[in-house]
């Protein structure tokens, strides 16, 4: 633990005119966790003290207004606080229970594990076109070659983002051929009083199909397939992509906040707001979607969407550390967990898994302030972050789980003092250290 006064003076440096030291902001939430620090070969006093004034100082920086913190080690909680408030009004406190907007982690939550459930069955080759579980590329030259393994990996050169908003909107207002304030067959609801054609979402599939690919094969990020998922899984599965998850994950592993759209499924749990929008919903968003494309679908979707606890992230994600295993039952292959968690194309710098992300390669050479994530996270580790603010991280190799949530896009995007301070990579190397 000795390097941590390394840790800490350069995270302190980022912070103009904040002290490290203090009293809490808020009423810190904590418990008494299933393991100790002390049985994880930690210092409990130094660990605690250490992530209380990173997480004090970074609320006084405004990095987010509050936060959970949940860290496993060989399956048992060894760390679970939350800190700071809902907002920065101070008028809700952050609760351990409390649930988050979990945006890209969606990504290796939703879709992914039940693609790799699939690989494991044999329902899906990752070395086969992706034309073959959508059809509509079979029709496109530049699309119909690639494989699903290229595409998972953010090899296949697809374009990046496509704001689908653009065209649900003119002039800064809704197309009323779209949108109805009421209810209406044929409609989903997207936010309070605001339902869109279901017939969007073939609009969504066109421009997705019509997309640019880059003729040069190198490492770029897509979310664009992840607006597909859904539908494949259930042409795979012959059931409703929500559903499925809830059968196959969520309801057995006891994942009771998770889900899509909060608001209908009566989570009693608090739920975190996350950005005041003023593109189309012109409102603070609060239990309802953040992402603007996946509300367009309806809140459900593979990008973005879903929301949950730390300790229901949590449990999903020791299920990955356990290599597809958890109380005796086989969720998804070992030898596919394996598969998509390592490195796909290191010859092209390319670090990303099978929709997993994974350390910089050469991270452990790298200083705290340019590692990603921290530098002590093995290479056999993965995770993924999101645009709200989340973060989630698994390492075999250490049996660790390392889960940070927050909603640093409070109030608006511009916030982005949770990447220029490093905060959670800091707090990470901590459990390493």
């Amino acid at each position: 633990m000795a390097n941590f006064t390394t840790i800490k003076t350069s995270f302190c440096a980022f912070l103009l005119s904040v002290s490290c030291t203090g009293t809490l902001l808020g009423q810190a939430n904590t418990f008494a966790p299933n393991g100790s620090l002390q049985q994880a070969g930690l210092d409990s006093v130094l660990i605690y003290q250490s992530v209380d004034s990173i997480m004090q100082t970074s609320i006084q920086a405004q990095a987010f207004p509050g936060a959970n913190l949940l860290v496993v080690k060989n399956g048992k909680t060894i760390f679970h606080k939350a800190y700071g408030y809902h907002t920065y009004d101070s008028l809700v406190p952050v609760g351990r229970n409390d649930v988050y907007d979990l945006a890209s982690v969606t990504k290796i939550t939703g879709p992914l594990p039940a693609l790799m459930k699939l690989h494991g069955e044999g329902k899906l080759d990752l070395d086969a076109p992706f034309s073959n579980y959508w059809k509509p590329w079979k029709k496109r030259k530049d699309k119909k070659e690639l494989t699903f393994r290229e595409v998972l990996a953010h090899q296949a050169g697809l374009t990046p983002y496509i704001i689908f908003l653009n065209e649900a909107m003119r002039k800064g207002a809704l197309k009323k051929r779209w949108f109805s304030t009421t209810p209406k067959k044929g409609y989903v609801q997207v936010y309070t009083d605001l339902y869109i054609k279901n017939q969007f979402r073939n609009k969504v599939y066109r421009m997705v199909n019509r997309s640019k690919v880059s003729v040069e094969k190198k490492y770029k990020y897509s979310g664009l397939t992840f607006l597909l998922y859904p539908e494949i899984i259930e042409n795979l599965t012959g059931s409703d992509y929500e559903a499925y998850l809830q059968h196959e994950f969520y309801g057995p592993l006891g994942m009771e906040t998770f889900g899509f759209n909060p608001k209908s499924k009566g989570i009693k749990a608090p739920i975190v707001p996350t950005e005041v929008d003023t593109l189309f919903r012109h409102d603070l968003t609060h239990e309802w979607v953040h992402d603007e494309n996946a509300a367009l679908l309806g809140g459900v979707s593979g990008n973005a969407g879903l929301f949950g606890s730390a300790s229901d992230l949590a449990k999903l994600m020791q299920l990955y550390v356990q290599m597809g295993e958890s109380k005796g039952k086989r969720y998804i292959a070992e030898s596919t967990l394996k598969e998509f968690t390592r490195i796909q194309y290191p010859e092209n710098e390319n670090r990303r898994g099978l929709g997993f992300d994974k350390p910089l390669i050469g991270n452990d050479t790298l200083s705290i302030a340019k590692a990603y994530p921290a530098p002590k996270a093995s290479p056999e580790s993965f995770g993924h972050a999101g645009f709200t603010g989340t973060f989630v991280w698994a390492d075999p190799k250490n049996q660790l789980v390392f889960i940070f949530l927050s909603n640093r896009v409070y109030p608006s995007r511009g916030h982005r003092e949770l990447y220029n301070l490093n905060v959670r990579g800091a707090l990470q190397q901590l459990f390493y250290e």
